[in-house]
């Protein structure tokens, strides 16, 4: 039971329960027995503590995303979401009505790939929530539709274009003396090893031997090592050896440079990443789809067969080109030469 005292011009409410002891102080009374029997309630777990959605992005930000690589993103977004009048509902309140009003909302204003993203981080915020923090007792996001899957996204980069990102971004091809220089190598190393952009960042001297590089610890937990070429090789050579990350490139500064060189250079719909792509697409044609998965990391053997794709003719040419292939057998003859 909680125990009500006035003390001077306040009513104080306290209550002790399983070894906790917990108080707060109200000017009324009323006040202060409705919060007793609130968190009485609460203690027992018939009642779920009166948490807003806000709270719940803000203590996952503090206590959960630090432990992910993907802190500084998770973060950003969360506090753009909590702009949204979904962040002042109360999770007890909490529906799927509102979350795919939310969900439509957004839709009006940014691409469906942004809102699975975003459902995908909400998604996280209420498991810890539900699980851990016993603010939940059901996933609200479960009856909720997400949007499609957007087609894959097919964008080859020419010579040409890379040419032209290149020479946007000052570089020569000699040493760095720009941060524009390490962003133009850290584009091209990307697409000489098909390394994603944090993990070329990431990039340590002590992990980086004579014809490969080791990342330690990659998107999907794993540990991987990566083949170099030599034009990769050459561009590693090229930079300074000093304290921290090789290409001492953080990923705001990549970003930026890299959006500003391709919008001089007249180029549409490219993004860094997309050297990673066009870069699986070369590799492709030096290794089979076992070795490509090694080397870039992929665990789903299929959504790299999208890179094997060849038409007819080309896979006639690769026959006709292959010396070991035998030659194509003449149709039998009819008796007496006919």
């Amino acid at each position: 039971m909680a125990s009500i005292r006035k003390r001077g011009a306040s009513w104080r409410a306290e209550l002790y329960r399983h070894g906790v002891r917990e108080s707060a102080t109200f000017p009324t009374k009323a006040q202060a027995v409705a919060w007793a029997q609130a968190r009485e309630a609460e203690l027992a777990g018939v009642r779920l503590p009166e948490h807003t959605v806000r709270e719940a992005m803000r203590r996952y930000a503090e206590e959960v995303a630090p432990k992910h690589r993907g802190e500084r993103w998770e973060v950003l977004r969360l506090r753009a979401m909590e702009a949204d009048p979904l962040a002042d509902v109360r999770l007890p309140a909490l529906s799927a009505v509102q979350l795919a009003a939310w969900r439509d909302r957004r839709l009006r204003s940014v691409s469906p790939a942004t809102v699975r993203r975003e459902m995908n981080l909400l998604q996280g915020v209420f498991k810890v929530a539900r699980r851990e923090w016993g603010w939940l007792r059901v996933d609200p996001l479960a009856d909720v539709d997400r949007p499609p899957n957007p087609p894959s996204r097919r964008r080859r980069i020419s010579q040409d274009e890379i040419d032209r990102v290149v020479l946007a971004l000052g570089y020569d091809g000699g040493p760095p003396e720009t941060v524009s220089d390490r962003v133009a190598m850290a584009f091209l190393f990307a697409i000489e090893t098909a390394m994603r952009a944090g993990e070329i960042l990431g990039l340590r001297w002590e992990h980086v031997g004579e014809k490969s590089v080791l990342l330690p610890r990659t998107k999907n937990g794993d540990q991987r090592r990566v083949p170099l070429s030599p034009y990769a090789r050459e561009l590693l050579a090229l930079l300074p050896r000093e304290d921290g990350p090789c290409f001492q490139l953080d990923p705001g500064q990549r970003d930026t440079l890299f959006r500003k060189a391709r919008d001089r250079a007249g180029i549409r719909d490219l993004h860094f990443h997309d050297a990673r792509a066009e870069a699986i697409w070369r590799l492709s044609k030096v290794f089979d789809v076992m070795e490509l998965a090694r080397v870039i990391g992929h665990r789903d053997l299929k959504s790299l067969l999208y890179y094997y794709a060849a038409d007819a003719d080309e896979l006639a040419d690769r026959l006709g080109a292959d010396p070991a292939t035998p030659a194509p057998r003449q149709p039998p003859r009819s008796p007496g030469g006919r």
